[in-house]
């Protein structure tokens, strides 16, 4: 996964008039994701040059998904928001023909899908495309199991569980399986960003989740459009009825082509052989170069934010730089910062949070050599 700063820029970007920049903020999709690795994109281009029936396609990729994450099935999807789309389509609709059919008008169908409070985020928007109602439980402080059992009724289709916010306010996802099943309905995950560490790949289904959808483009470095959907086989084979490439589904807008299905597969094999301590140790140092720069700016507060991936946050699976403006500093705003940061060249990305008057810099997309660009111009605005 060791990436080094390149100086040429793409023709293929030049040629539109679009500059590169250096990634500072994360596999965000609005910033491309990841760069994917020489043998990824090499399975892509041999898997252009040949036709093949779709159906065995999906199939014998869903049988290495549900290898490497030991599930009883799996589908390569189009993202995992699309794979939010199709577990809940799968849960409502099952692989009834009528049913994906309507979908997603669900008269007649259960299509309640119960959700902690705790848990709305932006994303959860694809559940409701598929036809669901999404019906909350708890608030942002805490959750009691009684309101998980009391919002399960003969109109649930499933619980869903989505690790991204922080966990705070939720019931753990082994005691939400254990009141779901023992009410016979699925629990659905969207764990799109929970990758790596790989130990995760496995551990939501060994936790009894019946589907666990991924992202294939952030820290698996597979195409950007791709997902990871994984679960029981009953659910995943209605879910590919309600996906593409059968054409009377809600997900055909979905579409995975067998080019990105190659490199999808190709880079799922790639990420659980890699050596994670080495790329942490990377992303540390990486981190750690940024701190040693800027900590003894008068006013800010440099600090080093170590990996805690046990706490199961998108942003603690790695290790990584924070700057705080405190009351004393007297330079540009945080905002100005990150505008000079854009209008540079080349052009540096960061994260800033809504709720901290800060700036993170995050080094899983920052190819060798890039931290010292990022630190310089970040030494030379601030001082």
């Amino acid at each position: 996964m060791e990436t080094t700063m390149t100086t040429q820029s793409s023709d293929f970007y030049q040629r539109l008039g679009v500059k590169p920049i250096i990634n500072a903020a994360s596999w965000i999709t609005v910033h491309g994701g990841s760069i994917m690795p020489p043998p990824v994109v090499q399975a892509m281009e041999e898997a252009s040059r040949w036709f093949v029936d779709m159906h065995d396609l999906n199939q014998k990729a869903g049988d290495v998904i549900a290898r490497l994450t030991g599930a009883e099935a799996g589908l390569v999807t189009a993202g995992s928001a699309a794979g939010m789309v199709l577990e809940a389509a799968a849960c409502i609709a099952g692989n009834d023909p009528s049913k994906v059919w309507q979908l997603p008008d669900t008269t007649g169908m259960k299509n309640e899908i119960v959700i902690h409070r705790a848990h709305r985020v932006n994303y959860d928007h694809n559940f409701r495309t598929a036809g669901a109602k999404l019906v909350e439980i708890g608030n942002t402080g805490a959750t009691h199991e009684w309101e998980l059992e009391a919002a399960i009724n003969e109109n649930t289709a499933a619980v869903a569980y989505v690790f991204g916010p922080r966990p705070g306010g939720a019931l753990s996802l082994t005691r939400v399986v254990e009141i779901a099943h023992a009410r016979d309905v699925p629990v659905i995950v969207d764990a799109a960003a929970m990758l790596p560490p790989p130990e995760n790949l496995s551990k939501y289904i060994r936790q009894g989740a019946d589907m666990v959808s991924f992202s294939g483009g952030k820290g698996v470095m597979g195409p950007q459009s791709t997902g990871i959907l994984a679960g029981r086989a009953d659910l995943i084979e209605a879910a590919y009825a309600n996906s593409a490439p059968n054409s009377e589904s809600i997900g055909r807008s979905a579409k995975v082509c067998k080019e990105e299905i190659a490199g999808l597969v190709t880079a799922l094999e790639m990420f659980v052989d890699t050596d994670f301590d080495a790329v942490q140790a990377d992303w540390r140092a990486k981190s750690a170069h940024v701190v040693d720069r800027l900590s003894d700016i008068p006013g800010l507060r440099v600090e080093l934010l170590e990996a805690q991936p046990e706490l199961e946050e998108p942003d603690s699976n790695h290790a990584s730089a924070e700057i705080h403006f405190t009351p004393q500093w007297t330079g540009p705003s945080r905002d100005e910062v990150v505008r000079m940061l854009e209008e540079g060249e080349p052009g540096i990305r960061v994260r800033v949070r809504s709720y901290t008057d800060s700036i993170l810099f995050i080094p899983v997309n920052v190819r060798n050599g890039e931290e010292e660009v990022v630190a310089r111009r970040l030494r030379e605005i601030l001082t």
